[in-house]
């Protein structure tokens, strides 16, 4: 029986395989991803574009040991949304991070709508917004 293993010495070379299936999962956003020990690289477009990748973001999910959404200001990615997520071992440390841009704007637009109603209790003071009295006519 074959088996893969993601290792916290892995180089791009063992990733790249993962990279290449998660950047078709997500409908071939640019994904990016390195082990604790290598850099390793980014995909786009259906290809590798770079097998000796490293990003800001990466570093820091290695370091925290967490998710991290959020737009880079320096990088290959600056100015683009981010989702980046630690590759646990068996006693929860970090030993890679694998991460998706966001060039659509989609992760951004789903917490939107996930505080929507934070949202609208903020500007408005109250849910529903407006309250029926201060509706409008003409834009029912």
């Amino acid at each position: 029986m074959a088996r893969y293993v993601i290792a916290a010495e892995g180089t791009a070379q063992d990733l790249i395989p993962v990279l290449l299936c998660l950047h078709e999962i997500v409908h071939r956003l640019p994904v990016t991803g390195r082990t604790r020990g290598f850099p390793g690289a980014r995909v786009e477009e259906g290809r590798v574009v770079d097998s000796a990748y490293t990003g800001p973001v990466l570093e820091q999910v290695l370091g925290e040991n967490r998710l991290i959404i959020t737009t880079p200001k320096t990088g290959a990615y600056r100015g683009v949304p981010v989702v980046v997520a630690p590759v646990r071992d068996d006693q929860g440390a970090a030993i890679a991070a694998l991460g998706v841009v966001d060039v659509t704007g989609l992760f951004d637009l789903a917490t939107l709508m996930e505080h929507q109603s934070a949202i609208l209790k903020q500007v408005c003071g109250k849910d529903p917004c407006p309250l029926p009295a201060e509706q409008i006519p003409a834009r029912r």
